[in-house]
């Protein structure tokens, strides 16, 4: 079977099927799918009880499911989502907000930086984010003078805007430049 990946492109893979697979604790047969060729060592095993599903249909839908489970796995380990600040609930809001606003800015920048499109947040923030610079205030203009790094030349190709206007800082122009 080929399936459709993202970026137009499409892998060749092995789909075992068997409609009947037993479970010890479960009372009915259920479908079960061993699938081959997804760059795995082993077959990744995919059990249903939906046995007129199409087989493909059931690999994308595993597929959504474990792209969440790894965005998830990011915003743990990036972002420190399973340690809460716990006692307040308004922290804990003010933590879950801030961390899903910070994890959809990196999948932002992500998708901006050429070759990075699947990079970690971990990576984004060694490579990118932890750049040195300085600030400067110019009254009605704020400069921020980034030190050239070895990724610099990657960062001007993700065409990010140089000078934005922020109507919430009473009009101020941000205006990035490199070193």
């Amino acid at each position: 079977m080929t399936l459709g990946r993202a970026g137009g492109t499409t892998r060749r893979v092995k789909v075992h099927d068997d409609p009947a697979a037993l479970l010890s604790a479960y009372p009915r047969p259920i479908r079960q799918l061993a699938v081959t060729g997804l760059g795995h060592d082993q077959a990744t095993l995919l059990i249903t009880n939906r046995p007129a599903l199409p087989a493909r249909q059931v690999i994308q839908s595993y597929a959504r499911r474990m792209n969440i489970e790894q965005r998830l796995a990011e915003a743990i380990q990036s972002f420190s989502l399973d340690a809460l600040a716990g006692a307040v609930p308004l922290n804990v809001d003010l933590d879950v907000v801030l961390s899903v606003l910070a994890h959809t800015t990196c999948a932002a920048l992500r998708r901006r930086l050429p070759g990075y499109g699947s990079a970690t947040p971990d990576t984004l923030q060694r490579r990118f984010l932890n750049t040195g610079g300085i600030i400067l205030n110019r009254g009605t203009e704020i400069v921020v003078r980034l030190n050239r790094r070895t990724y610099s030349p990657v960062l001007r190709q993700a065409h990010l805007p140089e000078t934005i206007s922020v109507p919430w800082w009473e009009g101020r122009t941000l205006r990035y430049e490199y070193a």
